[in-house]
């Protein structure tokens, strides 16, 4: 375990924050820096045929280890963590037997981590904890999954004992902005099947995302002196106004959960001659996500028809239900479960309520769920995670080795 918080701590120190503005792959340079000293590490461990390519996608081998043929599995996490909060000089800090009540992130800030708030933290009664300082982000996200695979892998290297087939790792950079399986090269991988190791609270398992499509809505307005302004001006700002309007108030991400879909704005500006906004769509089922769409297309006809064609809609498709890519190869769900509860993990088998890589990954060809990293409160400054969530998660990584040797193909 101290190995593990160790390795941890050191890759969370190391600013690999994405920046979906630029057009680079790794997005900013300072995801090498990572990517560099995880290819060296995997060498140092032992692990073979360690690679990584021009836009610092890494991969790496464990061999068999059996006589016979079994499926050649994977473990897959990125490096990158989100642009959404700063990741400079993070500072962990380590809360040994969590007493329950609140703590104390930064006292000059009065930043408090409170289960008055974060209900979550009560599960963790007893357990060791390690925090932000309150002023960044923590990156467990993904960074717990990199030292997970990293340790599970080191541990099956020194006991070859524990019999395990072929086994296939990858890291990726910019995964928080939606680009991390962009260009994954799958046949290079050569896995079967894959996990991504992402998720959040321990015995996560989930293999159903979001639907996801982006809209940017632009408006032509024309500006008139406002004293003469009658049948003469065009308020692009009013327009951009009228057609948020429209759209259900209840149905947005706070006021949705489970598998209910939602319209999010999330960027606005304008003026009177120009106003702009930009939202997602997300939704479970397929048939509602292609009916959302339709909804915004209409809007957009219909104050194009009162306002003269002035109001522009693009939509771009981002990503798809993975649950159709995984449902005909179920058994690497009930594998995951097998592995979960040999570990004495209870699996929480839910949706996601966003992407991840294994959507792509699977639509490319790569079945690929996502189990828990074990991390809370991803993207800001009360992001926490538990040493014994961590455990466990090397844990399953190895029981899934153990379980995929066992059976017969």
């Amino acid at each position: 375990m101290r190995q593990l918080v160790e390795r941890f701590i050191n890759y969370v120190k190391i600013d690999t924050q994405s920046n979906p503005h630029s057009k680079t792959t790794p997005s900013t340079e300072k995801q090498w820096h990572l990517a560099l000293e995880l290819v060296e590490e995997l060498k140092q461990i032992g692990l073979e045929e360690v690679t990584i390519d021009h836009n610092a996608y890494i991969m790496a081998t464990l061999p068999s280890n059996l006589e016979k043929e079994v499926p050649t599995i994977g473990f897959i996490s990125h490096f990158d963590t989100t642009p959404d909060f700063t990741a400079v000089d993070v500072n962990p800090k380590i809360v040994k037997d969590y007493d329950g009540g609140d703590i104390i992130l930064n006292e000059v800030e009065n930043i408090v981590l409170s289960p008055r708030y974060f209900e979550d933290l009560l599960l963790y009664k007893g357990q060791t904890l390690i925090t932000t300082d309150g002023t960044t982000l923590l990156g467990a996200d993904d960074k717990a999954g990199i030292a997970e695979i990293i340790t599970a892998m080191e541990y099956l290297i020194h006991n070859p004992d524990i019999k395990h087939g072929k086994i296939r790792i990858g890291f990726t950079p910019d995964e928080e902005i939606g680009r991390g399986a962009h260009k994954f090269d799958v046949e290079q991988f050569g896995a079967d099947w894959a996990y991504t190791m992402d998720g959040s609270q321990i015995g996560e398992l989930e293999y159903e995302n979001f639907n996801a499509a982006s809209a940017k809505i632009r408006i032509a307005g024309k500006s008139v002196h406002p004293g003469y302004a009658k049948n003469k001006m065009i308020n692009a700002i009013s327009i951009a106004n009228e057609f948020m309007s429209i759209l259900p108030p209840e149905e947005t991400p706070q006021h949705t959960s489970d598998r209910e879909g939602f319209f999010h704005v999330h960027k606005l500006k304008g003026e009177i001659e120009h106003a702009e906004f930009e939202l997602i769509i997300r939704d479970h089922n397929f048939e509602k996500f292609e009916k959302r769409k339709e909804f915004l297309r209409t809007i957009t006809a219909k104050l194009n028809e009162i306002h003269g064609h002035c109001v522009e809609l693009e939509l771009h498709d981002q990503y798809f239900n993975m649950r159709e890519k995984i449902e005909p190869v179920f058994h690497i769900i009930e594998i995951a479960k097998e592995a979960m509860q040999a570990v004495d993990v209870l699996p929480i088998i839910k949706p996601i309520r966003g992407g991840t890589d294994g959507s792509q990954l699977s639509y490319m060809g790569l079945p690929c769920p996502n189990i828990f990293a074990g991390g809370h409160n991803f993207h800001g400054k009360y992001e926490y995670i538990p040493v014994q969530s961590m455990q466990k998660a090397v844990e399953v990584i190895i029981k899934i080795c153990e379980l995929v040797a066992a059976k017969s193909y």
